[in-house]
């Protein structure tokens, strides 16, 4: 599919753009207190339907992923290459809608980093990396001690280099035998965290009771207002770390400002792929979590148009989501698909930042995007 060839055949610009325009006009006065019952509803259900599952399906595909580096470090060959290359990118999809998930245990022990350090602006991860491929470093292929490294030498970051950078066709033989054995820790690694964030999300007595038992007693979320508004800001910081860090970090204001090698994923080709993947999530917990269903009769339109804009943000990407990112960026048909996502994104925001907020009466918190 082809979008924005032309302002007059692009609809889903045009209505992005309408709906902003709407967004930045009208207001919405504050809703009365919200009804506790309902809100703890939400909060269940956002942790049974989209919560647990993302995180299981994110251990199951690093389990997958670790037996596949296995598999080629005891039969190294271009098929069993391929093999542990398109896990890889099953666990970059898994990890892409878990990852929207930015509190409770994935803040602990540096798992956000240690699972994607990312942006690396300084490209302090790459020559770490090169440096242990360069000396052989075994204990960078123990998962024990690689897990007390730098969280830049353990993750999706360094694992992708090692499968889709500079040498890595020697994984394919045996000359890439210590290659293959940093690339199964570092799957093992990754493997061991996701087991342990699944597994913490399931406890009731943890992060999941907090949440959903919201209360004067509870330290954490005192009322329904802060437990709401800890589900809302998911979705609303998420939006920012699509557009302004992982979007506006390699598509420049015009072509010549592109930089492709700053792009997440850039290597393997998953950039759009992890893209739609964290839209789809953020648009799924709304639906999952039935959040839209606090608003007042004046804000009902407000869940329909939600769902629409996630819709056209997520269809345009579809047909591009495999793509190399340099290439999407040399097409100027593909490239305004990109540009079109500043504007849905943009749009996404007023509507659940401001309009959804406004009418049911939550206050969007402190970005953990402010200090980057």
């Amino acid at each position: 599919m082809r979008w924005c060839a032309s302002w007059n055949r692009c609809k889903p610009l045009r209505t992005s753009l309408i709906t902003l325009f709407a967004i930045l006009i009208f207001a919405m006065p504050a809703r009365a207190a919200i009804d506790e019952a309902k809100a703890r509803s939400i909060i269940t259900a956002a942790i049974s339907d989209f919560v647990r599952p993302v995180y299981a399906d994110f251990a199951q595909s690093t389990q997958v992923l670790a037996e596949g580096l296995k598999a080629l470090c005891a039969t190294p060959s271009q098929a069993t290459l391929d093999v542990a290359r398109k896990r890889f990118t099953g666990t970059v999809a898994a990890w892409s809608q878990a990852e929207i998930i930015r509190f409770g245990p994935i803040t602990a022990e540096n798992r956000q980093d240690r699972i994607l350090f990312w942006p690396d602006r300084r490209g302090i991860g790459l020559k770490q990396v090169q440096a242990i491929l360069s000396s052989k470093d075994e204990t960078a292929t123990d998962p024990a001690t690689l897990a007390g490294k730098s969280v830049a030498s353990q993750g999706l970051g360094a694992l992708e280099f090692v499968l889709f950078g500079t040498d890595a066709e020697t994984l394919a033989s045996p000359d890439g035998a210590f290659r293959c054995r940093y690339a199964a820790a570092i799957a093992a690694n990754l493997d061991g965290m996701a087991d342990d964030l699944s597994a913490a999300w399931q406890d009731t007595d943890d992060i999941s009771w907090l949440w959903s038992r919201f209360g004067s007693q509870n330290d954490r979320y005192r009322n329904a207002e802060e437990a709401l508004g800890e589900l809302v800001d998911v979705v609303v910081h998420g939006l920012e770390q699509v557009r302004d860090v992982r979007l506006n970090g390699f598509l420049g204001a015009k072509p010549d400002g592109d930089k492709p090698k700053s792009a997440i994923y850039w290597r393997s080709g998953q950039t759009v792929s992890s893209l739609s993947g964290n839209l789809a999530a953020m648009h799924k917990l709304m639906q999952a979590s039935g959040v839209g269903a606090l608003v007042s009769g004046e804000g009902e339109w407000i869940p329909d148009a939600i769902d629409y804009e996630f819709a056209n943000a997520e269809a345009v990407t579809a047909p591009e989501r495999d793509e190399p990112i340099d290439q999407l960026l040399g097409d100027p048909a593909h490239r305004a698909s990109l540009e079109f996502l500043r504007i849905a994104t943009s749009s996404l925001s007023g509507l659940v930042g401001q309009r959804l907020t406004g009418d049911i009466g939550l206050t969007v918190g402190f970005s953990s995007l402010d200090g980057d």
